[in-house]
């Protein structure tokens, strides 16, 4: 496996007791990590070229080590650090991340540090930087060829697309049970939509929470992790495959955003604080309001309350928002107003814990399975200001994704 090298910028995390983990994922993906040198006497003058200097040291320093490593032409990508609850820390964050960003094209991840972080979270977000610097050729593909099969094995569905010469010619999207029955069935689905055989079929490739199982099941040519498919996915959906733009993936169980540059993720974020955030809340939710989740986002849009007197829930946990969803509704309140409410839960976690961290590049390009949800769309556009894009076949972007990266390997 060859190896790339990473610079991580941090405020001390490599002191930290959580350094062994880290080390341990990026050994195991072929990463290493560089601690960028610099005088002493740089840190100061790093605050004046960044614009400002803060009370912490470590973070001062953070703000040094972003400079310094403009100077190693060995480094192709980033890790910026800061524990979670550091508001200056997330500043600082945001400033070099922005100044990387102004000063070279490398894949930069953000990660708020936690005492005792999830090995998951972290091996997540340092595959999909190892994929970004070490595929970026195949990355670059603006166009599907020939006929191949698209498999996102997701956390709650499973979507599959088949595509000939950029065209969806056949999909199918069923729940998640057992992944490889529903793998199968939704490939039958999509293979009979398309009116032709596996036989047919040029190459397989899967992305997704269950991709490992399913593309030894199905004998992938290609198996990638999800932000780069996803991005690739929107950028060609939405016909946006040059300049900037930001895409937001809410799914079943977790969600992404993603910063993009000519249909290539540059710089992404991951998760949310608990499954509030998700589809699969809005899920629990659609049960309480005897409503089908597809109608969720009309009912939503029917509140015509005032802003200063609707409706919201008390809390963004999954558990205690259903809870504070069933009082409301106990109490009178309007279902259309409980269901303005629980969309606007998600989208002010959203954007709370993601995108509060990160810049917003319009267009925003919203897909997964909650993008279908125009009520949710309604509360990122008041609250962001631009436009959202929902292209068509918005939840099969991951899909569509692996479907056009395979078609190049």
């Amino acid at each position: 496996m060859t190896s790339v090298r990473v610079a991580q910028i941090s405020c001390g995390t490599e002191y930290s007791g959580i350094q062994w983990l880290l080390n341990d994922i990026a050994e195991r993906l072929g990463i290493e990590l560089v601690y960028p040198e610099m005088e002493l006497s740089g840190v100061e003058s790093a605050c004046r070229e960044m614009g400002f200097a803060v009370e912490s040291p470590g973070l001062n320093l953070m703000m040094a080590q972003a400079v310094s490593m403009l100077d190693d032409p060995t480094i192709k990508g980033a890790i910026l650090l800061t524990c979670f609850k550091c508001s200056e820390g997330t500043i600082v964050k945001d400033t070099v991340r922005r100044f990387l960003h102004e000063r070279t094209d490398m894949p930069i991840i953000v990660y708020s540090n936690v005492e005792k972080p999830k090995e998951i979270e972290l091996y997540s977000r340092l595959e999909a930087l190892k994929t970004l610097i070490a595929r970026k050729s195949l990355l670059m593909r603006e166009k599907q060829e020939g006929v191949t099969i698209g498999i996102d094995s997701g956390s709650s569905t499973t979507k599959v697309v088949v595509m000939k010469d950029n065209e969806l010619i056949g999909k199918g999207w069923l729940p998640t049970t057992d992944p490889i029955k529903s793998v199968d069935e939704a490939m039958e689905r999509a293979l009979k939509e398309a009116g032709i055989t596996v036989e047919q079929v040029d190459a397989i490739g899967v992305t997704g929470h269950g991709r490992e199982l399913v593309s030894e099941h199905v004998k992938a040519d290609l198996n990638l992790e999800e932000v780069s498919v996803v991005s690739k996915g929107a950028a060609l959906l939405s016909k946006r495959h040059k300049g900037d733009a930001t895409v937001i993936d809410i799914g079943g169980m977790n969600n992404k955003l993603i910063l993009m540059r000519d249909g290539i993720a540059t710089s992404f974020s991951l998760g949310g604080i608990c499954g509030g955030s998700s589809g699969r809340f809005l899920e629990v939710a659609v049960r309480r309001l005897d409503v089908d989740i597809s109608k969720l986002g009309q009912l939503a849009m029917q509140s015509k309350t005032k802003a200063e007197e609707r409706f919201e829930l008390q809390s963004y946990c999954m558990v205690f928002g259903i809870q504070s969803l069933v009082v409301a509704l106990a109490s009178g309140v309007k279902r259309e107003d409980v269901a303005a409410a629980a969309c606007r839960s998600v989208a002010e976690q959203v954007y709370e814990t993601m995108i509060q961290e990160m810049e917003v590049r319009p267009p925003v390009i919203f897909v997964g399975g909650v993008s279908l949800i125009e009520g949710v769309k309604r509360e990122f556009e008041d609250m962001l200001g631009v436009e959202i894009i929902v292209p068509p076949n918005s939840q099969y972007a991951g899909a569509v994704g692996i479907a056009t990266l395979v078609s190049g390997v």
